[in-house]
């Protein structure tokens, strides 16, 4: 066992895991995860009732427990809560063009529904909360990316005042995560499969690439290694919209056109997984960057006068100057998801394996 798995595993022993938005791509992976470990009860906290009765169907363990709730209440927040040791915040709105619309509701979601989870966390008295984040959260200009970036300021604040020994409050933070809901790979393939046009966006358009296992390594890592404030980075490739669009035709051995249909309300040209700010004083753990929390008070003098003393980070980390994967380099990663290949005919299956 390595000793990245090694420390996961002690982190899980005995203890009862509680997943926010369990029933999400994220949630039920980590649920798969979670079942392989020692851990003692797993809670997944949800509001969706139909997707919580096929997860109790897939997966019959009864370790399992499954809660329905919204973060936005929280008194369900607090009837899960008791007794949890660990807790991975994974609930909010993350459609980009739903959020725009309507940006109230990712405020009471993904601000307030994270910081009532954050705060019953500490009245009962959690080891741990890992809070998931975005690349969007860095430079935001879009209500989703607004909304996750201040759940990390909370996270942070909450940080800041706690005591030694109280709940460890960190947060992580990713690209786009292939297959998951709503990304643009199920979409594409939705597409193929009709024999329609791709609609790509912008082809020059960047976007970083991460397996759903990587970012489920990334939270177990976090887990292991956070200490109160921290945000963890999960380094990532990334490839153009159409290098994306060009790997699941060649996979799918089609010949489909594009429709170019532009950037969508809230979009970017390219995504930052860290700023300038963040890199001055981001630790290099090789797979991951870790940022410490800026522990400064409301010392105003520091600020104005004094100053850090730190010099500009030559550069932010961000989807268009990562290691940039080409068109077969994508198509070797995405013939790895399930969800591509279950699409495939047996033949091309073969190919692809």
């Amino acid at each position: 066992m390595s000793t990245r798995a090694a420390g996961s595993a002690d982190a899980l022993r005995g203890r009862t895991v509680l997943i926010t938005g369990g029933t999400g791509s994220f949630g039920q992976a980590a649920t798969a995860r979670l079942l392989d470990s020692d851990c003692e009860q797993i809670r997944v906290f949800s509001r969706d009732e139909w997707k919580q009765d096929a997860m109790r169907r897939r997966l019959p363990d009864e370790r399992l427990r499954f809660y329905l709730g919204d973060v936005r209440d929280r008194d369900s927040v607090d009837s899960v809560m008791r007794g949890v040791d660990l807790v991975f915040h994974a609930a909010a709105l993350k459609q980009v063009p739903s959020c725009e619309f309507f940006p109230m509701q990712a405020v009471m979601t993904n601000v307030v529904g994270g910081n009532h989870v954050i705060e019953s966390a500490v009245r009962f008295g959690a080891e741990r909360v890992i809070c998931l984040s975005t690349d969007k959260a860095a430079y935001p200009v879009n209500a989703m990316g607004m909304t996750k970036g201040l759940l990390e300021k909370v996270a942070q604040a909450k940080a800041r005042i706690l005591e030694p020994g109280q709940t460890v409050v960190a947060t992580v933070r990713y690209g786009n995560v292939l297959g998951s809901r709503g990304s643009v790979v199920p979409l594409f393939v939705d597409q193929l499969r009709r024999l329609e046009p791709l609609t790509i966006t912008l082809p020059g358009m960047t976007r970083f690439l991460l397996p759903l296992g990587s970012a489920i390594d990334l939270v177990m890592y976090a887990l292991s290694h956070s200490v109160p404030g921290d945000l963890f980075v999960r380094k990532a490739p990334a490839c153009t919209i159409q290098d994306l669009a060009d790997a699941l035709r060649l996979i799918f051995d089609t010949r489909v056109p594009d429709k170019v249909i532009g950037i969508r309300h809230g979009e970017k040209l390219y995504e930052t997984l860290a700023t300038r700010e963040e890199m001055v004083r981001a630790e290099d753990l090789g797979q991951y960057y870790r940022v410490p929390m800026d522990d400064r008070d409301l010392n105003y003098g520091l600020y104005f006068s004094e100053g850090s003393g730190q010099p500009d980070a030559p550069e932010d980390y961000t989807s268009h100057n990562t290691r940039r994967l080409g068109r077969d380099e994508v198509a070797q990663l995405l013939s790895c998801l399930p969800e591509v290949r279950d699409q495939l005919p047996v033949t091309a299956q073969r190919v692809a394996g």
